[in-house]
């Protein structure tokens, strides 16, 4: 379950998002672009926050965004910074690139191998109270791969530069004896996906779309 609270973000998330892009090798050209979904995973330690967005670019194209949200700096994370923002109920957060980041690598590689899909939302009230809603966007795991040494991966540093390379699309993150590809400009899923993979999709915005795949 992903906790959620009422508070306003400076920069917004977008922002910090189209900030960004424009240094990102597989996203030169991506012009402003507007959200069209997240969703989120589960930290099972419960420490970061892991968010995936689907942004449609200014050519209509649709670009996979996942993000991670920390309390404190990620240790040689600097390379895979966004951003830092301040929230008005969690004080300062550290953005990264979740590609970088050993916590949405472990839970991207957990969804996959275990077939199961997005974190629910919960927003905790002014209040206290607590509401569930429904992510923006959704994504399914195919299973019948092997987490990435059972995701038991150490989320205090960040992914050693050499474990992480953008080829054609695609940002391939070598790491547990298994490769990770994250799809940044996302395709159409095949009607009967294969084990191994990412599926997901914003609403009606987009169709299915391949996110990811698991491989050994």
């Amino acid at each position: 379950m992903a906790l959620l609270h009422r508070a306003s973000i400076v920069p917004t998330k977008l922002e910090a998002i189209n900030a960004w892009l424009p240094q990102q090798p597989w996203a030169l050209d991506a012009g402003e672009v507007e959200t069209l979904g997240a969703f989120r995973f589960d930290d099972p330690a419960g420490e970061v926050g892991v968010e995936t967005f689907l942004v449609r670019d200014a050519a209509g194209g649709v670009l996979q965004v996942p993000l991670t949200f920390r309390g404190a700096p990620l240790p040689d994370g600097e390379r895979w910074l966004v951003t830092t923002m301040e929230h008005t109920v969690l004080g300062p957060r550290w953005v990264y690139d979740g590609c970088g980041d050993p916590a949405y690598v472990a839970t991207l590689a957990a969804t996959i191998a275990d077939a199961a899909g997005e974190a629910r939302e919960v927003v905790r009230q002014d209040d206290g109270t607590e509401v569930e809603r429904d992510p923006s966007a959704r994504a399914h795991g195919t299973g019948g791969a092997a987490p990435l040494a059972d995701t038991a991966l150490d989320v205090g540093r960040a992914l050693g530069e050499d474990a992480v390379t953008d080829v054609d699309g695609w940002t391939l993150v070598r790491v547990g004896g298994a490769t990770l590809g994250v799809s940044r400009h996302p395709a159409a899923a095949p009607s009967d996906p294969p084990a191994g993979v990412l599926t997901g999709h914003a609403g009606e915005a987009t169709g299915p779309l391949l996110l990811a795949t698991l491989t050994r």
